[in-house]
């Protein structure tokens, strides 16, 4: 791993822990208790990613890996199924945790990032934009771009999503994020090229996002009555039985 890598890993450490420095500042200016959290994630973020678009500027015109990057149709048709790609392989992921470990679909992680959200939506762009970015920078072409080219895919993957994964701190839904980070891996090494995971995360992100915070009320409604449902459900059966 080169030195700029390691600038870069720790530049991006730093700005998660930016926030016992940037709280008592916002604090300090007047910002209200419950729109600290979003503010200080977009100025954080935004710093964070211009200082690694800045180390990392010689990098962007040639492929990582041995070998050619993909043809420009090829790049566009792979960025294209990138997020039906993430949106397929996450469903599956849920289906699986719900058959196997009783695990409800639904993030306890992305319902409070969302509050943070609302409450402050100029937080959207970190979500959206800047951390998606980070992450495939960090996870796919430093972590598992270092560890691919010197063993090989799957060591590579394995390492690379799980601490993926691990760093959404939501260990409930490790599996989703151990698929998504697969597949991004798999968009990286198919086209050599760190922009289609990039576009692919954005995409799954923005949808998230969009879901979200658009039919936030109707998707709370959905879960109330399903758990109305749930607790009426077997009072009927024993009034049958």
């Amino acid at each position: 791993m080169t030195k700029k890598y390691w600038y870069v890993i720790l530049t991006y450490v730093l700005m998660q822990l930016s926030g016992f420095i940037g709280f008592p500042i916002l604090m300090a200016l007047g910002v209200e208790r419950g729109d600290i959290v979003g503010y200080w994630t977009f100025v954080s973020f935004t710093i964070g990613l211009l200082i690694v678009c800045f180390i990392l500027r010689d990098e962007w015109k040639e492929g990582d890996f041995r070998g050619e990057t993909a043809s420009v149709p090829t790049t566009i048709l792979w960025t294209v199924l990138g997020f039906p790609m993430a949106l397929f392989g996450q469903g599956i992921a849920a289906q699986i945790q719900l058959k196997l470990f009783g695990i409800q679909p639904g993030s306890e992680n992305t319902q409070e990032i969302m509050a943070f959200v609302t409450a402050t939506p100029i937080m959207i762009f970190a979500i959206t934009i800047a951390g998606p970015i980070l992450e495939e920078i960090i996870f796919r072409k430093i972590i598992f771009g270092s560890l691919y080219k010197r063993f090989n895919f799957a060591v590579g993957l394995i390492v690379s999503s799980l601490l993926f994964a691990v760093v959404h701190n939501d260990f409930k839904h490790l599996l989703i994020y151990f698929v998504m980070g697969g597949i991004f891996a798999f968009l990286y090494v198919k086209t050599n090229r760190i922009i289609v995971p990039i576009i692919a995360h954005v995409a799954m992100n923005s949808f998230v996002v969009i879901v979200q915070y658009v039919f936030r009320e109707d998707i709370e409604e959905m879960i109330k009555q399903m758990e109305e449902m749930q607790n009426t459900l077997p009072n009927l059966i024993s009034f049958f039985l």
